[in-house]
């Protein structure tokens, strides 16, 4: 599970984006100030960083970080949004840069967009299928599965993590990206598994891929069944 650190000193906004990190399934830590940032960086996959911190600034967070040749991704959110302010952060080494008030879904695409940029070319296997997660590809038996970009995100969301239960809500939340309460029905992840399944030439009662977890969701299998 890749563990992301915010560097926030609003408890309100560092809880607002705790919450939305968690609910897609990675891990978070928290960093009130500019030095704490540095001291935890070593700890995480990615930085999500304001700049207006107190003691240690966000901009010298970067310079710190990247003198020091820590090359995890570093998401800037920040409600300094003039163009002087942006353009310095990005030469000093952050990745990508947000305005604040910002869209939580928005700022999520972002922080999984980094991550995906900064693995290395991840594949998981079950069995005979392969699953390629940054060139978002599947295979099985070393035949491209043809699969619609909704089936696709779905087996991609499964193998982020193999083993690891998914709620219909959480799923909905991440393929669909549904909010949380939403009028979108959880049956439709029913349905797209089961059309997952057929075109993995899966058996619902005697799953090898995708198994379901009475009363709590779906998951990837993380070994071959027998």
């Amino acid at each position: 599970m890749e563990r992301l650190l915010i560097v926030e000193d609003d408890p309100q906004l560092a809880r607002l984006i705790t919450s939305a990190l968690e609910r897609e399934g990675y891990s978070t830590l928290l960093a009130i100030s500019g030095l704490d940032a540095v001291q935890m960086a070593p700890q995480a996959d990615l930085l999500v960083l304001d700049l207006g911190l107190p003691g240690l600034g966000g901009l010298e967070v970067i310079r710190e970080l990247r003198e020091a040749d820590w090359s995890l991704p570093i998401l800037v959110v920040s409600a300094q949004g003039s163009e002087d302010i942006r353009v310095r952060a990005l030469e000093l080494g952050a990745d990508d840069y947000l305005t604040k008030p910002m869209g939580i879904r928005e700022m999520v695409a972002r922080v999984r967009a980094l991550l995906r940029r900064s693995r290395p070319e991840q594949e998981i296997h079950v069995g005979d299928l392969r699953v390629v997660l940054k060139r978002r590809q599947a295979f099985r038996a070393n035949h491209l599965l043809d699969l619609s970009p909704t089936e696709l995100d779905l087996l991609l969301t499964l193998a982020i993590n193999p083993g690891e239960v998914w709620s219909r809500e959480r799923l909905l939340q991440r393929v669909w990206g549904a909010e949380r309460g939403s009028a979108v029905d959880e049956r439709v992840v029913d349905s797209y598994v089961a059309l997952l399944r057929r075109k993995l030439g899966d058996d619902p009662r005697a799953p090898r891929y995708v198994e379901t977890v009475f009363g709590q969701g779906y998951r990837l299998i993380d070994r071959p069944k027998i």
